[in-house]
């Protein structure tokens, strides 16, 4: 059996192959996305949340660009929290709980609702190539299909192997089987491979957990959204809550560490650093009492809860007996347990920052193939394969994100030049110039870019128009505006903040440290001003920021032109670095090994060292 020819081929339906095949068939490519079961489409095999720090930041930044993920999440989501309020605007970072049913059904509804996207469930088990150039896969059920482009979103299933004490067998996740074939294809074709590991806790009946015992945890007051587009306002939430393991709970769990594959050498690869399983804490915090335990709802119509911070590999007796003694679990019962999980990743130096591979043509990976973690940082990377396997076949130019553009150019520019030997999770303090990367101005960072290759529609152009004209129009406002002592004085005093003497700006007033734009709404002429506007909360927070924080946004823009200098200096494909006598050892065999794109991204290596890239430059004429 053949198949008709694509364009683009994905394989692989979690959120980087869902965002992929969007990208790549919205953007007029006849695209086919094949999955082992099209009832999992965009599934949260994990939490069911979606954001959080930098996160939150990456879900916005999809969406800006004309992406589904915010979207999907704006429709389904169960409570909705702005994390980081505390700190500075650099570091606010939305997150959702989401209801995990309606999330995969809404994916799935998404995509079937994109004409130039076709759907076949099947194991997709090697791939076609001809003279390093991708030509189409092969599946389990021998069907053949040819295509210009694959993206391959393959997530926990090459060679999956889940791991419950010492009971192992294969699978990509729990009730679902491994993929077989892909890896040793690779392989053969000259690839590197890996190990990772990740976890995740048990899931349990929310009728047999005592919520008294803990502490409720309520959604924002008046909850925002991811997309900037019209999707609906969440009206109603459901609250998560938070208790706390204690000593017990720790001798009951070491009880089962002879017979925890994490100790006893049975698994082997890393797991994630920021998201360790419950027996690694206390065994790496040993001096610390208690652990936060989260109980999560899966969703509106479910009794399933999700246990954030109990993620466990260890046996399913100690696991719920080790649960039992947590305040508010005494009665627990287990819907399933928690278990990690072995498969194959491909370390992410052998791709262009178009997450294309170097060695083969027109085969782009992206998620958790790359060595990531995260539904977010998978659906970035499945966007921005999408796009290209799309552009590429279109004999379009590439299309990348650099670091100052987006959080999203931090990820992939990070991927590909220093590579990773643990599964990757994006954090703000990856990002030097995360205070204009804020989640707040998402849409006027990249909407541009997404409506100039045809992704993002006209009406958002529009809607990103408006804003920054009202935006603007607010700034300027308070900018011009003089207010007198004897109305400002009272708020100030309030606030706790020195008194003026004489007539100053308004401007002035807001650029105060404790003096927020809410504050001065008592001013007569600001709170007529403002009325008469009646703009959006969004249009606010932008004007706020944008005055408040103007001197450290316009010293991060001088820093981006200094490292623009170097990201423009394009490197030739075929340099010929064993001629570079100058520099290290490290450095020249690690400019042969990843063959870096730019400048910038050399001096971006490790081990690669100023004076490297001094020659470097010197051998290029420069």
């Amino acid at each position: 059996m053949i198949l008709e020819k694509y364009d683009v081929i994905v394989v692989g339906a979690g959120h980087a192959g869902s965002e992929a095949a969007a990208a790549a068939a919205n953007l007029g490519s006849k695209t086919l996305l094949i999955t082992m079961n099209l009832q999992n489409i965009g599934q949260m095999s994990c939490n069911p949340a979606m954001g959080g720090i930098a996160k939150g930041q990456i879900v916005r930044e999809i969406d800006a660009l004309g992406g589904l993920s915010g979207i999907v999440t704006d429709k389904t989501m169960i409570q909705f929290k702005m994390l980081n309020l505390s700190k500075g605007p650099a570091m606010w970072s939305p997150r959702a709980q989401s209801d995990r049913m309606k999330f995969a059904e809404e994916w799935r509804f998404q995509l079937e609702n994109i004409p130039n996207l076709d759907f076949f469930q099947d194991m997709v088990i090697g791939l076609i190539t001809d003279n390093n150039k991708i030509m189409g896969v092969k599946t389990s059920m021998g069907v053949t299909i040819y295509s210009k482009s694959v993206v391959l979103t393959n997530g926990t299933f090459l060679n999956g192997l889940i791991h419950i004490g010492d009971k192992q067998f294969g699978g990509g996740r729990m009730a679902e089987k491994a993929a077989y074939g892909i890896t040793e294809n690779l392989i053969n074709l000259g690839f590197e491979s890996g190990r990772m590991k990740t976890g995740t806790p048990p899931r349990v009946d929310g009728r047999s957990i005592d919520f008294s015992k803990m502490e409720e945890q309520k959604g924002d007051e008046n909850p925002r959204k991811f997309s900037y587009t019209k999707t609906p306002k969440l009206e109603s939430q459901r609250s998560c809550y938070i208790t706390y393991t204690n000593l017990k709970v720790h001798e009951t769990l070491r009880e089962g560490f002879e017979r925890s594959p994490l100790f006893n050498g049975t698994i082997k690869s890393t797991g994630p650093r920021y998201c360790p399983s419950i027996e690694d804490k206390i065994n790496r915090f040993a001096e610390r009492e208690r652990h936060q335990i989260f109980a999560e709802p899966e969703g509106w119509k479910t009794i399933e809860y999700y246990i954030n911070g109990f993620s466990t590999s260890l046996p399913d007796d100690v696991q719920i007996k080790a649960l039992q003694l947590i305040p508010g679990f005494e009665k627990a019962k287990l819907f399933r347990p928690g278990y990690a999980i072995e498969y194959d990743y491909f370390p992410p130096t052998q791709l262009k920052n178009t997450l294309e591979t170097k060695i083969i043509e027109n085969l782009f990976f992206a998620g958790q193939i790359n060595g990531t973690t995260g539904y977010e940082e998978a659906a970035a990377q499945g966007l921005i394969a999408g796009i290209n396997a799309a552009r590429k076949v279109q004999d379009r130019e590439a299309f990348t994100l650099k670091r100052n553009e987006a959080y999203i150019g931090v990820l992939i520019d990070d991927l590909i030049t220093k590579g990773t030997e643990e599964p990757y999770r994006m954090f703000t303090s990856r990002a030097e110039y995360r205070m204009s990367l804020r989640q707040d101005n998402a849409d006027e960072r990249l909407t541009p870019l997404g409506f100039k290759i045809g992704l993002a529609s006209k009406e958002r152009m529009k809607e990103l128009e408006l804003k920054k004209v009202s935006t603007e129009e607010c700034i300027t406002f308070i900018k011009n505006l003089s207010i007198k002592q004897e109305e400002t004085n009272p708020i100030l005093e309030e606030k706790k903040s020195t008194p003026i003497s004489q007539t100053v700006k308004a401007e002035s007033i807001l650029l105060r440290p404790n003096i927020i734009l809410n504050d001065l709404k008592n001013i007569q002429s600001i709170n007529e001003f403002l009325n008469s506007k009646n703009y959006a909360d969004e249009i606010l927070e932008q004007v706020e920021i944008k005055i408040k924080y103007k001197g450290y946004i316009d010293k991060e823009l001088e820093n981006v032109e200094k490292l623009n200098r170097l990201e423009n200096i394009k490197i030739p494909e075929n340099f010929d670095y064993s001629k570079l006598n100058s520099i290290s050892t490290e450095a020249k065999q690690k400019f042969i090994k990843f063959k870096p794109e730019t400048i910038g991204q050399a001096s971006r290596i490790s081990g690669v060292s100023p004076s490297d890239i001094n020659v470097l430059l010197i051998y290029m004429g420069r």
